[in-house]
């Protein structure tokens, strides 16, 4: 991008959130191509592919200082109106490589029409879970009427029930009320009732009838992430999975991180909904994905459990979530929530009902309560620390005697936003690298392709993919391998002397950068990316610290981490950047995507509603930012690993560089202890 001002528009792409300025009259396919966005276009520009579509997202993004028009983009013109007239456009949608930018823009590139799409990695756990779900399939046989006997047919039914399976007192949705008589007379007086009792309590409802035996039944458990969702279909009746599916979240148009959804609702008075239709939408068609994949029907789910966290679950009920954006972080509802899926939205079987986890604290969620219940800190005796790292990291400490949450705002670098080269998880995105410590010449592995950088039939294998940027597990492991190799030192810079010694080393500027891969695009690790994941990583340290410190502990015996970006994450290089806390490598695991585990929990058993719901009242919730201490451990923690706190478990396996001249001689004694064990 040459001769670019300060005053030429600002354009970001989502959901890959890499921006830039272009001069006025830059098409908007020349700018994505220059910030390394991968948009498909496959017939030269010439619109007649129709792979390059966007969209622009109106409105005011306070964050990012942009105000969004669909005027800020050159009207249609001859080529656009030749493609919508043979092939047809969808509305909003523009073709990139025709359209000029005019103005400031925020433009989405439709998941629909990119195959190197983002890949959604919240695999299901396989864990067997004992059955008592809160839908249950009765078969009655029901006596018929009789003149002598003037009893109502619904009636007669409630007392086939009540004799064979001890339901008393059966309310019945309404919508099954002049359904009845047709039902009972079809299956000659015998039927399956799906009987809907959540807790002991309660009074059975009826929520469907089905002539017959219907030996099936099907619900569905969804972890609604702020980055991406997932879905997991299972049978009530075995337990079993029969089908999954992913998608990206389609709110991160609206902004990469929680606290920038909060102020588009704020700036803009219809947010709230636009952001609500788009999370309802996207579930719709992952309902229609698992029940295609499962080939079964919509009607014939009964139960559901959707898990988020704070914003996500506000904007999933149709709540404002403005009372989230500032102390004291006031939650509409904390408790769990019951109620009709068609209520909010989600039309299965006309009786279906949704269950919503309870929310620990005003930035610790549904979905942070439904880890717990899968990794269960509250039923062991080991000090457990639990981490869901995403743009809003939500923290777990604990055992048996007490249990801690907390939340750090740890933003959307992890996920490859805020990086120069950074992107989500795709084909072609760089998942695992290494450094040789002499050469400093890199090998990295990318999504989609097996074969290392380094190994013969990369080329080929690549060709279809290409190296287009580098994911979260991939950011985590170059500023690691950067680190062991000397190439940055514990505070985070880049040694520019290294330049010397390797042409990867890079001016930028008045600082240096690392050039991991020369292709199209070009990627490089630059001083302002290592310093982003330092302020990520330390927010989200700084918050265990605190956790730690009301704990009175100084180790944890056992890590978990959570989430789709936690699975991928090699425990090593969490700890050798100093993302959590030393510990025996061997206790350190990925727990897979323990949220949606615990939805499917919930679903699958009503006894760990129960559990969750008396677990949360238990949980000591600490507001990070209120905290005098988070500022000292917020600093410490910007040094690679720390400043202060020693890793011996960490060294035992790793070799960790010394120290370089120049470092803050005030926490040599911090530091020294791990120099000196030779």
């Amino acid at each position: 991008m040459a001769d670019i001002s300060d005053r030429d528009p600002l354009v970001l792409f989502m959901p890959s959130g890499k921006r830039g300025r272009f001069p006025v009259g830059t098409p908007v396919l020349d700018a994505a191509r220059q910030l390394g966005v991968y948009v498909e276009s496959v017939c030269g520009g010439r619109a007649t592919c129709g792979r390059c579509q966007v969209s622009v997202q109106e409105g005011n993004f306070a964050k990012h200082g942009i105000t969004s028009s669909n005027n800020h983009l050159s009207p249609v013109g001859p080529k656009e109106e030749r493609y919508d007239r043979v092939r047809g456009l969808a509305e909003g949608r523009r073709l990139s490589c025709s359209v000029q930018i005019l103005g400031d823009l925020v433009i989405d590139v439709p998941q629909d029409t990119v195959i190197n799409a983002q890949v959604v990695r919240k695999a299901v756990d396989e864990r067997v879970f004992e059955r008592n779900p809160a839908v249950r399939m009765c078969y009655v046989e029901v006596e018929e009427p009789d003149m002598e006997k003037p009893l109502g047919d619904l009636d007669r039914l409630k007392a086939a029930l009540a004799a064979d399976w001890h339901f008393e007192n059966v309310e019945v949705d309404f919508h099954l009320i002049p359904k009845v008589q047709s039902i009972l007379r079809k299956g000659e007086w015998k039927v399956t009732a799906a009987i809907h009792k959540d807790a002991d309590g309660d009074r059975p409802r009826l929520i469907a009838l089905y002539p017959g035996l219907k030996n099936e039944a099907y619900g569905i458990a969804c972890d609604i992430g702020s980055t991406t969702i997932a879905m997991h279909l299972s049978s009530l009746l075995s337990g079993r999975t029969i089908a999954s599916a992913g998608t990206s979240n389609p709110q991160i148009r609206f902004g990469e991180d929680l606290m920038s959804r909060v102020s588009y609702v704020m700036m803009n008075p219809d947010g709230r909904e636009a952001m609500t239709i788009a999370v309802r939408e996207a579930l719709n068609t992952l309902i229609d994905r698992v029940c295609a994949d499962g080939e079964i029907s919509r009607s014939d789910i009964l139960d559901s459990v959707f898990v988020g966290n704070p914003i996500m679950h506000h904007l999933f009920l149709g709540i404002d979530p403005t009372e989230l954006g500032g102390a004291p972080f006031a939650l509409a509802v904390s408790e769990a929530v019951q109620v009709r899926s068609s209520d909010i939205g989600l039309p299965m079987n006309e009786g279906t009902r949704t269950y919503i986890l309870p929310c620990i604290a005003g930035h610790v969620g549904a979905d942070a309560a439904a880890a717990t219940l899968s990794e269960g800190p509250h039923r062991q005796d080991e000090m457990m620390l639990m981490v869901d790292i995403g743009t809003n990291a939500e923290i777990v400490l604990g055992n048996a005697a007490r249990v801690v949450a907390a939340s750090s705002p740890t933003g959307p670098a992890f996920e490859g936003a805020e990086i120069s080269s950074g992107q989500r998880a795709a084909p072609g995105a760089i998942e695992r690298i290494r450094i040789d410590p002499v050469t400093l010449e890199p090998r990295f592995r990318v999504i989609g392709v097996e074969p290392w950088s380094d190994e013969p039939g990369f080329a080929e294998a690549s060709a279809a993919t290409g190296v287009t940027g580098i994911c979260g597990s991939g950011i985590i492991e170059v500023i690691g391998e950067m680190f062991l190799a000397g190439l940055i030192s514990e505070d985070g810079v880049v040694d520019g002397s290294l330049a010397e010694r390797s042409p990867r080393v890079l001016a930028d500027g008045r600082t240096f950068s690392y050039l991991v891969h020369e292709g199209s695009p070009r990627i490089l690790v630059t001083q302002n990316d290592v310093r982003a994941i330092q302020l990520a990583k330390a927010a989200l340290y700084a918050g265990v610290k605190l956790l730690m410190d009301k704990q009175g502990v100084e180790h944890v015996d056992r890590i978990g981490l959570a989430g789709a970006f936690g699975t991928f994450i090699d425990p090593k290089y969490a700890l050798i950047l100093g993302l959590v806390p030393d510990c025996d490598l061997a206790k350190v695991k990925a727990v897979g995507n323990a949220a949606g585990t615990g939805a499917r929990m919930c679903l699958l058993n009503r006894d760990y509603r129960r559990e969750i719901e008396e677990t949360v009242k238990r949980i000591d919730k600490i507001e990070t930012a209120l905290e005098p201490k988070f500022q000292e451990h917020f600093v410490a923690a910007m040094a690679l690993p720390n400043k202060v706190d020693g890793f011996p478990n960490l060294e035992a396996v790793v070799k960790l560089p010394e120290r370089k001249a120049g470092a803050d001689a005030a926490t040599e004694g911090g530091r020294r202890r791990r120099r000196t064990r030779d």
